[in-house]
């Protein structure tokens, strides 16, 4: 095998394929890269068996072939060679003592060699070829809001492995996702600009997370989505990143939403985050001390009292329904503040022991999240 092709390209390339690259594996293999070249075009392949991810690239593919390099070695020398242009080689050589073949790429730049072991891709999986019955499609832009606008309500406890993951639902034109972790709950509603048949899956949060990070905000740049029974496929631009899905049953999380209120607060959204931002200053990890809300005539009354201090403060709102005073956890408000774009927002409140609901009219997103007692 003989490449020679543009730094850049190269190193985006492996940028996006060290996504699936564990950070431990007791399987040596998972932490390489395979690099297949043919006709012109450069594939990089990474596979950790839960997610795998190919990326091509334009070279000029002067001798075809295929090869494994450990991933990060390989990822730090390309970004510190000094020229644009890389030119990769692959040679046998034949051990005398020994007879063993030895396999090395030469990695040139400029006045810069490098002579690095590689693998042959007899052990390395592959990324299998299927297509769904029918793609889905949504641009960079929106796929990657949903995301971020959910994410970080996905659970880390492995002990309930759907809640490690967000449920992924389609209805005729509507696209749903859902996080939940036990404590709050993020749904992103979103208009596709046509119908398809029902979908229902759970994509692992750490696909969804490493999506995110390798699709652009590009509104005209679209994402092709499609599922088979086990796993979910999405392709754009250059790239595929194939993921197997969760099995199990997630929640029905519509018993757990409700339009019943006693309390509706409207309240500025860059105001009540400051406010709620400055509590944490008083807050430290071993403290599960709240942030609590005193709701009257037009006023919310934030306060927190820990161990390091004391802090009180007042924002104006407009308010209709009762006068309530309730906990939150400070961190769980910020999650769901930090991720509406509206300049003003809406929350629900029914009584100081019901979940507190933070939606738009439209319930294009909506966040539930559960009180603390104090």
């Amino acid at each position: 095998m003989k490449i020679v092709c543009d730094k850049s390209l190269l190193t985006s390339g492996i940028g996006i394929s060290l996504r699936a690259i564990p950070s431990k594996s007791t399987m040596q293999i998972l932490s390489f890269i395979a690099i297949v070249a043919e006709d012109n075009k450069v594939r990089l392949v990474s596979n950790n068996l839960e997610l795998g991810i190919e990326t091509e690239l334009d070279a000029n593919v002067i001798e075809g072939g295929k090869i494994c390099v450990e991933a990060r070695m390989f990822s730090e020398i390309v970004k510190k060679l000094p020229n644009n242009e890389i030119t990769m080689e692959v040679n046998d050589d034949t051990n005398s003592d020994s007879g063993i073949k030895n396999r090395t790429m030469l990695i040139k730049s400029g006045k810069v060699k490098f002579e690095i072991a590689v693998m042959s891709t007899d052990e390395f999986v592959f990324l299998p070829n299927f297509s769904g019955d029918e793609n889905i499609e949504i641009s960079h832009y929106d796929l990657k809001n949903i995301i971020n606008q959910t994410e970080f309500s996905i659970s880390d406890n492995e002990n309930t492995k759907v809640m490690t993951g967000e449920l992924f639902e389609i209805k005729g034109n509507n696209l749903r996702m859902v996080a939940l972790d036990g404590n709050r709950i993020a749904i992103r509603n979103h208009n596709l600009v046509k119908e398809y048949k029902d979908v229902r899956a759970i994509i692992p949060g750490k696909t969804l997370r490493e999506l995110s990070k390798i699709i652009s905000d590009d509104i005209e740049k679209r994402v092709i989505i499609y599922f088979s029974d086990n796993h979910v496929t999405f392709k754009f631009d250059n790239t595929t990143v194939l993921s197997r899905l969760i099995d199990g049953n997630y929640y029905n999380v519509d018993k757990m939403l409700t339009d019943t209120h006693n309390l509706k607060v409207t309240v500025n959204k860059a105001e009540m985050l400051e406010t709620v931002d400055r509590s944490l200053l008083l807050r430290r990890e071993s403290d599960k001390k709240p942030i609590i809300f005193d709701i009257y005539d037009d006023h919310i009354n934030f306060s927190m009292k820990t161990s390091v201090g004391s802090m009180n403060e007042d924002i104006d709102v407009t308010k209709t329904g009762d006068d309530l005073k309730i906990g939150f956890n400070p961190k769980f408000m910020i999650d769901a503040l930090k991720n509406i774009d509206s300049e003003e927002i809406d929350f629900y409140f029914i009584n100081p022991k019901s979940p507190c609901f933070i939606r738009d009219e439209s319930k294009s997103y909506i966040y539930l999240i559960l009180p603390i007692n104090f």
